[in-house]
């Protein structure tokens, strides 16, 4: 069998994937920061991080996910000031709105939510081994990684140090610091801001401890998997291994996965900064459908080449998820089990297994359904094998999640069914006819074929 593959950032390398323990996969994915409602940027990578779980899983794998939400950080401190509101009560609403969109794009559920304000003893007792180890000083009440404490910096990210300039996003509060290099991982407090009292001295945790404190103590000191975005790479992800390694001296993550942006129509970032995004509320208040959003991320382009949004884009989504729907009706309803035929099956599988290279996945799909609708057509396709392609199309959906199955029509629309079709047989073309607008009328299509009458659901 092809082994899985995965591209990593460090070794900038596709390689075989083993986890620490076998048949388990601890896996950390950087969640929103919920100063706004999150756009359909930032779902990219969401749904990137979906198709990791569940090809992981399709492999046989038991996955612990956790995924954090930095609900305290500098955005979030000012608007909740600027509206009188405590931290909790702003982000509240923005919190609800992201899980609701994950259970709109049919994202799996983490094992864990962890919220930064919740760990803030964790991220303390954190920063105080680090000062233990060397990595750290103080500075104005502000607590400073020492990044020349830590040579291996920029391993991840691989960058020439020596090009670090000072507000390179490594800090965007005006601190003095030894270094410019140096980034802080306390904050200390400042007038009209929210802080804790800490054996730190009252203040507030900065943005990379809150990751590195939060991960490790829901998946241990070293795990399998880190994911995010291709502009978490740095400062991020590189601050939070060096904090991570700094304080315990062993590896922190062993693959690192990172996904490209989303494009807007003028090809740049989606981006709240550049006021350039949609969320996905806005997409559904549009007509789009939650299955055309998700089918169009997800497979648009693969995760680690830049994917351009735009009306055609999830129109040409929209389309493929109703041939989807449609090869499953015209396969009808199938009352046995079968095995997917076994060449598709392996191609579509080993796509996966090549750094989870889901277009071209669905392009042999695709063509398996192309070849097989012509056997539907010509009334050679068997039952057994109508069986093993509705199986191929199960397993391929354990992946996707945008196909709507044929169902037991309820117990009102089955008599009908039947009755229309011995209408037909005795030519009672207008009872048949009558039938059919009755049904339509209900939400229920059918198309005669050579087959017999098909049906689907259209609302």
């Amino acid at each position: 069998m092809t082994p899985l593959r995965l591209h990593n950032t460090v070794s900038m390398q596709v390689e075989e994937f083993a986890p620490i323990e076998p048949g388990h996969v601890r896996m950390y994915t950087c969640g929103p920061t919920v100063h706004d409602y999150s756009h359909v940027g930032n779902f990219r990578t969401v749904l990137f991080q979906d198709l990791l779980r569940r090809v992981l899983e399709s492999e046989g794998y038991r996955v612990t996910q956790v995924m954090n939400i930095t609900d305290v950080e500098d955005r979030i401190i000012r608007k909740a000031a600027e509206r009188s509101q405590p931290i909790d009560e702003y982000t509240a609403p923005f919190i609800d709105a992201y899980h609701e969109d994950l259970r709109t794009l049919r994202v799996e559920p983490a094992a864990q939510y962890p919220r930064a304000t919740r760990h803030i003893p964790e991220m303390v007792t954190l920063i105080q081994q680090l000062d233990k180890e060397g990595h750290t000083y103080v500075s104005d009440g502000s607590t400073y990684f020492r990044i020349a404490s830590f040579p291996k910096y920029g391993s991840l990210s691989h960058l020439n140090l020596s090009g670090i300039k000072a507000g390179a996003r490594v800090d965007v509060d005006e601190y003095s610091k030894e270094d410019p290099r140096d980034f802080v991982i306390w904050k200390a407090r400042k007038p009209g801001e929210h802080f804790w009292e800490t054996a730190l001295g009252p203040g507030r945790p900065g943005w990379h401890i809150e990751c590195s404190a939060m991960s490790m103590k829901y998946l241990g000191e070293t795990f399998d998997i880190h994911t995010g975005g291709v502009d978490l790479i740095f400062p991020h992800h590189e601050d939070e291994i060096a904090q991570s390694e700094g304080a315990t001296g062993k590896p922190f993550v062993r693959y690192w996965l990172h996904a490209q942006h989303l494009q807007a129509a003028t090809g740049e970032k989606m981006s709240k900064r550049l006021k350039n995004f949609a969320t996905v509320r806005e997409l559904l208040a549009e007509g789009y459908t939650p299955r055309a959003i998700r089918y169009a991320l997800l497979t648009g382009a693969h995760y680690r080449s830049p994917l351009a949004f735009s009306p055609e884009l999830l129109k040409a989504a929209d389309s493929a998820v109703k041939r989807l729907d449609e090869f499953a009706v015209r396969l009808g309803r199938i009352s046995v089990d079968a095995e997917p035929p076994a060449e598709i099956k392996q191609r579509w599988d080993d796509a996966l297994r090549d750094d989870l290279n889901l277009p071209a996945a669905v392009g042999h799909l695709f063509e398996f359904i192309k070849t097989f609708n012509t056997r539907l057509e010509s009334g050679q396709a068997t039952a057994d094998e109508r069986a093993a392609a509705m199986a191929m199309l199960r397993h391929a959906n354990r992946i996707l999640d945008v196909i709507e199955f044929p169902q037991a029509l309820n117990a009102e629309v089955e008599p009908l069914i039947a009755e229309r079709e011995a209408a037909r047989k005795r030519r009672d073309f207008a009872r048949a006819d009558e039938i059919r607008r009755q049904l339509l009328a209900m939400g229920i299509q059918l198309d005669d074929t050579k087959d017999g009458a098909r049906w689907k659901r259209i609302r």
